[in-house]
């Protein structure tokens, strides 16, 4: 509906009146006002509308109205979700904005494309801004902030990830090293930061920039604590405190601290050992002159630039590169189930045109640092396998056979053995208003899964619970009678888990430990080769010491006729790899190309790795 207000000649002497007359029209519509004359039309107002379609925009926009966390902002149709699961928004097509604040452009582009760039690509087109006038001068204070941020992100090893990378999608270090970025960003003086592991996932390249960032930290009057095992990092430290000497209840010491020379120098330290170059990382290569390949032709996931990759069969094979490079998504999204597909003999498979395998694969086998169980049911000596033989022994008991009880009377996952408080989980679950639910040691049992009757069972003088109480290392001795058993459980001790007891709960391991007893478990079987495993960056959380115990646990499969293929970045292990595959040249959209494939010693210096793994090796 339309009021007509006034009609007048436009003549100067009616300045007044056609002052009166807007300003009329603008009580009358809450501040719209539309001019009409012979050529055309000319809406105006205090808030802005859009006459084709009808929207009119009641209050000026602040920063709460290009929020999809907000009301203001947020789509009305997901309520800033992008959609269901199955499908994008029909409204916001997936954008999550309110179709008109989707619509603002800065130097020609919405704030929904903004977002999709990686911290990288924001940042050059940040500093690619050029703003005129008094959107120059408005834009001053925003820019520097926004600069300064993408900086930091990028100065972290950050710059590969996208800034609408959802949270729960980011690895451990990635969202470390977020945190990390919006701390610098504070400038605060005077702070102790602690960091556990901030390298995880890092390139050598990469690494570098961090160290730089923490330095910068430290310059600033903070006081900044890392926990890491990662050489160059330690080598960068104004102060090291080893901590010692072995694993476990072994450990809790500190054997040694100081400079980094005092450190290198210290006769009992296993880390000196390492950083001097006493010890190191080996591995007899083995040719692939006359090795059975893995060929796989156009993969094209995600960044992926539909690249050919050969990993030769029977050998121990490294994928390298830069953070994002798509090192993962070739091992993990692409070659694990391709192969499994191979293997079923299906002939599509999706992100690749083709797979050739010149031998049959048994068994692709995926090692990753998933839990190996999520309650207290689960522990080192259920997952190996070895409870089942133990749980025999103390059937065999002549006591127990007097009882008529057989092995399922020491399960404490069932059966009429296991402590019925706790139902033999050893522990009792208490739910924590407005917190994480908690274990507690049973009261009744102690700890112990069972009930009396089932504990007076003695095998060589110790019962059930004092069996999973035991360390790995002892019980390997302690069942060095039994072949089977023993085999396993040194298994475990050569990996350097002898410290791990056999019934500790899988809640109390980390990703380090289940991967690698996962990887004992598939050592133990009487396999005889041909299956091909996958694990990604398994030095995460290791000491070097470990890693060469890593090592040495890969070389028995390949010896074996296995396929190792390791995503890693960790130099030693790369160089003991008999092949390596590197990808980039740089993260996201810069990487997915094939950099390099041959053997280690002579991957070319121009490339990332190849510049590591030279500088590397002249330090040996």
């Amino acid at each position: 509906m339309f009021v007509r207000v006034d009609r007048m000649k436009a003549r100067t002497g009616e300045r007044k009146r056609l002052m009166e007359a807007v300003l009329k029209a603008r009580d009358e519509a809450h501040g719209i006002c539309l001019f009409k004359w012979e050529k055309g039309e000319l809406w105006t107002g205090a808030n802005a509308l859009n006459p084709s379609s009808g929207y009119w925009q009641k209050e000026p926009w602040e920063p709460k109205h290009f929020s999809f966390n907000s009301h203001f902002g947020a789509c009305p149709a997901c309520e800033g979700l992008g959609g269901s699961k199955t499908r994008p928004c029909p409204v916001c097509h997936g954008e999550r904005l309110r179709p008109e604040t989707a619509a603002v452009r800065v130097a020609g582009k919405r704030l929904p494309e903004f977002v999709k760039s990686t911290v990288d690509e924001a940042l050059a087109f940040v500093n690619g801004l050029k703003l005129k006038g008094a959107a120059a001068e408005i834009a001053v204070p925003v820019v520097r902030e926004l600069r300064g941020r993408l900086e930091f992100l990028s100065d972290v090893g950050a710059g590969y990830l996208s800034l609408d990378r959802a949270g729960n999608t980011l690895s451990g270090g990635e969202a470390q090293r977020i945190r990390l970025a919006s701390q610098i960003g504070s400038g605060l003086e005077g702070v102790l930061y602690v960091l556990d592991e901030p390298t995880t996932g890092l390139h050598q390249s990469d690494t570098k920039k961090l160290v730089d960032t923490l330095h910068r930290m430290r310059d600033l009057g903070n006081t900044v604590v890392v926990v890491e095992h990662d050489p160059e990092l330690i080598r960068s430290s104004d102060y090291v405190v080893d901590m010692g000497p072995g694993s476990g209840e072994e450990g809790g010491e500190v054997v040694a601290s100081g400079t980094v020379a005092e450190i290198e120098s210290h006769p009992e330290s296993r880390t000196a050992r390492y950083l001097s170059r006493r010890d190191t990382i080996s591995r007899t290569a083995i040719p692939v002159t006359r090795a059975e390949w893995i060929r796989v032709k156009g993969a094209s996931l995600h960044n992926l630039k539909s690249v050919d990759v050969d990993i030769p069969m029977a050998r121990m094979v490294g994928i390298a590169g830069v953070s994002g490079s798509g090192k993962s998504t070739l091992a993990l999204d692409l070659l694990v189930p391709a192969l499994q597909a191979a293997k079923d003999g299906r002939k599509k498979i999706p992100g690749i045109k083709s797979i050739s395998v010149d031998q049959e694969i048994q068994e692709v086998v995926l090692v990753d640092q998933s839990p190996i169980g999520t309650t207290p049911r689960s522990t080192p000596a259920s997952f190996c396998g070895v409870w089942e033989n133990i749980r025999e022994f103390f059937a065999a008991v002549p006591e127990a056979k007097a009882k008529g009880w057989d092995r399922r009377r020491f399960q404490f996952n069932g059966g009429n053995g296991r402590c019925p408080v706790c139902e033999g989980r050893g522990a009792v679950e208490l739910e924590m208003h407005f917190l994480s639910d908690v274990w507690v040691k049973c009261d009744a049992c102690g700890g112990k899964r069972f009930d009396e009757d089932t504990l007076a069972i003695r095998f060589r003088g110790r019962n059930v619970a004092d069996v999973l109480a035991m360390r790995v290392d002892e019980a390997a001795e302690f069942f060095s009678f039994h072949k089977k058993t023993h085999r396993m459980l040194q298994t475990l001790v050569e990996l350097g888990l002898g410290y791990l007891r056999l019934g500790q709960p899988a809640t109390e391991l980390s990703g380090g430990e289940s991967q690698r007893l996962k990887l004992a478990e598939e050592l133990g079987r009487n396999r005889r080769g041909r299956a091909v495993y996958v694990l990604d960056e398994p030095t995460t959380g290791l000491h070097l010491s470990d890693i060469d115990l890593l090592v040495k646990a890969l070389d028995k499969l390949v010896e074996r006729g296995d396929s190792v293929v390791v995503v890693e970045h960790q130099l030693d292990v790369l160089d003991a790899c008999d092949w390596m595959i590197e990808l980039g040249p740089g993260g996201g959209a810069a990487g997915g190309r094939i950099l390099f494939q041959g053997p280690p010693g002579v991957v070319p210096a121009k490339t990332p790795t190849g510049a590591a793994l030279r500088a590397y090796r002249k330090r040996r």
